[in-house]
């Protein structure tokens, strides 16, 4: 009977860190007191990019901005290059700064530099204090334990193969196996759920600030593709263009050409 000890640890780390994500998820999803000026103001470019997609959305609407202003460069092969050297707020400075002095870097690492930017992390705490965007301790808090439950499914599996080692193949294993299968559905499901409930197991926005979201009309890709010819010269609607980046990111600019310098390379 050995094996019901591994048993009881595959079924203690299971309830433990399904518990933890249970209560992080929750947590995370309280509701906010949100900033009444907030709601009569409605949401910014920015504040939408922030909201919908984190930093990293923030700086690719930055980028995309100053390109159709004719202010950057963004090659299709990769790199950005500075036109214009004078930044009209902080965020398109840091846009600037991480560049470089030279004026011209792969527009990989200044994606990178720009998530991490202070213009972009004051545009959050701002949003999070205004009850728009979820704290990051929430957000770290649902990751952490998505991964604790993770490493307590691999865990289910190793004590369930150290204990069916443990019996012997007369004595029939089918019902050893079958007390493993528990804990190892329970870990399962809890992951299946917070990738369905919680995906990317960190909403960017507050209950409030998806209220505000959902008040943003953004047309459909297959218009703004009728409308683009591909460039900054092109006839379309610019903010309906880069609202249109905000909300759903770069898959919807209808510039193909564009995506691919974002991603930085061609043909992807």
């Amino acid at each position: 009977m050995l094996w019901v000890l591994f048993l009881l640890v595959a079924w203690g780390a299971a309830v433990v860190s399904c518990t933890r994500l249970c209560l992080a998820a929750v947590a995370a999803a309280q509701p906010l007191d949100p900033d009444p000026a907030a709601d009569a103001k409605g949401l910014s470019l920015y504040e939408a990019a922030f909201l919908s997609g984190g930093p990293r959305r923030v700086g690719d609407l930055v980028l995309v901005t100053m390109y159709r202003e004719r202010r950057l460069l963004l090659a299709h092969t990769g790199w950005v290059t500075v036109v214009v050297a004078d930044g009209r707020d902080e965020l398109e400075r840091s846009v600037i700064t991480a560049i470089g002095p030279e004026g011209q870097s792969p527009v990989r690492p200044v994606r990178a530099a720009l998530a991490t930017a202070a213009a972009v992390r004051a545009l959050g705490d701002r949003l999070v204090a205004a009850g728009l965007a979820v704290p990051a301790s929430a957000r770290t808090n649902v990751a952490v334990a998505v991964r604790h439950v993770r490493a307590a499914c691999a865990l289910v599996l190793a004590t369930a193969a150290a204990a069916l080692l443990l019996v012997p193949p007369a004595a029939g294993r089918g019902p050893v196996a079958s007390w493993f299968m528990l804990p190892l559905l329970l870990t399962v499901s809890c992951l299946l759920i917070a990738r369905v409930e919680a995906h990317p197991y960190s909403r960017w926005a507050s209950p409030a600030g998806q209220l505000l979201l959902g008040r943003i009309d953004v047309p459909p890709r297959r218009t703004l593709a009728q409308r683009s010819v591909g460039g900054p010269d092109g006839d379309d609607d610019e903010g309906e263009v880069l609202t249109a980046l905000a909300v759903h990111g770069t898959a919807a600019l209808p510039d193909r050409a564009l995506r691919a310098a974002l991603k930085g390379h061609w043909g992807h």
